[in-house]
């Protein structure tokens, strides 16, 4: 065979291989060496392709796709400092537990460490920060390299969707020249398919788990963000069996759409309520127990660590589970499932512990459900947005205040609202990326996306991909001119040095970002605005919507109201 030819078979076995292993979507930067590869992928109908020219941005973009869709998505770049742009979502994904299929094009082995362009280290390039990597041999007719793709991409494939889910890495190296043959039909693999197993307690493990069930007297459930395609309708189950106070955060996607008969048992208001003393020591538990990843209040944390209770049962997919606060005494390795249903519940919990959550629980709703009667500030605009989005919305939060409002003013609700974020490792690079990502997979659904200022300009690069693929979403800035959670820090006390360093004002406004991109564009000035936009017709498949806040009064209206819940549970 000819080069070309042995190329054209290489590229498509791996496209082919990929697709017998539920690939859907592969999201392609623009670069030469991977030439093959993105012609392959191009010219198959069987697969999805997006296109992105920055590679930081394409990355987090088929983040949001694989999150939306709980599957694998490949990315593909070329060589060189485009494999690097990478690293912030592949870390991302790992923390976040987000199958990705990384695949770098490289330089042949004879280009590398010896000064060609576009050519670094890229062996093991994303060190720890994956689940596996592998390098790939340079195309040629040994018998023996096809095989080697076909089962190290089921391989990788496999490895990335199963429990915990990540990312894997292929690194492969192309000689030019890089045009290849197209060809009309996949050539079907002999390798067929891989089956995992699911993650299911021993029995010793659901004899403790009862047992420590049955016992306790004083305890409470928390729910964090759960592993991609968990089935909720388990959990509700656990819950009405158990009928323990719910701590659920609001990234776990059980506030809304809550069953009636479940709504006694959810504590939302957590955060607040968890910031008084005198609260903290009349519910010091004996027993927690946790599903999915800690949740984002810092002060949930603290009451667990200051109570250490004498039971703290993780229940996670991954050996590795997640304890930040080092305070866990059991560790279930299992998904959420069925085997919940089996466990024989006797029911003995302290109903006056009980009271006391839920009581806690309605001053606290009390105080949330007015707070749009009292203040104007970015608390009070968050309440408005929940209130007035769409049934059968999904709205993707940025880190930092902005998924810390959602978390304090999102009450359970029996509208379809569902709430993502990318919290595995909390940054806000690649929010409106990953959102815009996330619409793809998910484009059933009303989009929307709640971003600070800094945020939105530290991704403003991620709107080139609407100019490739049509993407509808409504994207929602609070524009309080830098960086507003730091005013609730220790920081903002050193006044010499806090704007300079830590509130950052660009004094920027997005209108003219909006006109680049063929946005529609809207300044909100009061509520009846808000709402009234949200709830109507669009001009256009991509709406921003400009509000303009105060850092200032944010952290005297969100103080005020904690302070009005802590007095009443006082009294």
């Amino acid at each position: 065979m000819s080069e070309r030819e042995i190329l054209s078979q290489y590229v498509y076995k791996m496209v082919a291989s990929l697709i017998q292993n539920g690939v859907k979507d592969v999201v392609i930067s623009p670069g030469s060496r991977s030439t093959p590869l993105a012609y392959a992928f191009a010219s198959t109908k069987k697969i999805k392709t997006y296109r992105q020219v920055d590679e930081r941005s394409a990355a987090f973009f088929a983040l949001g796709i694989a999150k939306a869709k709980g599957q694998p998505v490949v990315l593909l770049c070329t060589s060189g400092t485009a494999a690097a742009n990478y690293y912030p979502a592949i870390v991302e994904a790992k923390y976040a537990r987000i199958p990705l299929i990384v695949i770098t094009a490289d330089r042949p082995h004879e280009l590398r460490e010896v000064g060609a362009p576009q050519a670094i280290n890229q062996i093991r390039l994303y060190g720890e920060q994956v689940k596996w990597s592998v390098e790939f041999p340079i195309p040629d007719e040994a018998p023996q390299t096809l095989p080697f793709i076909e089962r190290h991409i089921a391989r990788g494939v496999t490895i990335a969707k199963t429990c915990p889910f990540g990312p894997v890495h292929f690194n492969v190296p192309f000689r030019e020249p890089l045009l290849i043959d197209f060809q009309e039909e996949l050539v079907e693999g002999n390798f067929k398919s891989s089956f995992t197993g699911q993650l299911v307690p021993s029995k010793e493990a659901t004899d403790m788990f009862t047992a420590t069930i049955n016992e306790t007297m004083k305890g409470f459930v928390i729910i964090g963000e759960l592993a991609l395609g968990t089935d909720l309708q388990q959990l509700w189950s656990f819950i009405r069996k158990l009928k323990w106070p719910v701590l659920i955060e609001s990234l776990s996607n059980m506030r809304g759409n809550v069953p009636e008969d479940c709504e006694q048992y959810i504590i939302s208001t957590y955060d607040a309520i968890l910031k008084n003393k005198a609260f903290k020591e009349k519910v010091i538990p004996d027993t927690v127990i946790r599903f999915g990843a800690q949740p984002v209040s810092k002060f949930l944390s603290i009451f667990l660590t200051e109570s250490m209770p004498k039971n703290y049962i993780v229940i996670d997919e991954d050996p590795m589970f997640r304890d930040s606060t080092a305070v866990s005494t059991h560790f279930i390795h299992a998904n959420i499932g069925s085997w919940l249903k089996d466990l024989q519940i006797e029911n003995p919990i302290d109903f006056g512990y009980f009271a006391e959550w839920q009581k806690a629980e309605e001053i606290a709703r009390k105080h949330i459900q007015s707070y749009t009667e009292v203040e104007t500030d970015e608390g009070a605009i968050v309440r408005n947005i929940i209130e007035n989005l769409p049934n059968k919305s999904d709205l993707f939060v940025s880190s930092s205040m902005p998924i810390r409002d959602i978390d304090t003013f999102l009450l359970p609700t029996e509208k379809d609202l569902q709430v993502f974020a990318n919290r595995g490792a909390n940054g806000i690079d690649g929010v409106m990326s990953t959102a815009l990502g996330f619409s793809q997979g998910r484009n059933d659904r009303e989009m929307f996306l709640l971003i600070g200022d800094l945020a939105f300009l530290h991704d403003v690069n991620a709107l080139i991909a609407t100019r490739y693929q049509q993407c509808r979403i409504t994207v929602i800035v609070l524009n309080n001119d830098g960086g507003g959670i730091f005013s609730y820090l220790s920081q903002s006390t050193v006044e010499q040095y806090y704007e300079d360093l830590f509130g950052t004002p660009t004094a920027l406004q997005f209108e003219e970002v909006a006109k680049m991109y063929d946005m529609e564009y809207v300044q909100i000035k009061d509520f009846n605005e808000l709402g009234k936009f949200l709830d109507s017709e669009r001009e256009k498949p991509l709406r921003l919507v400009e509000i303009f806040t105060d850092r200032g009064q944010n952290v005297t209206a969100h103080r005020n109201l904690w302070q009005r819940i802590s007095e009443e549970l006082e009294r």
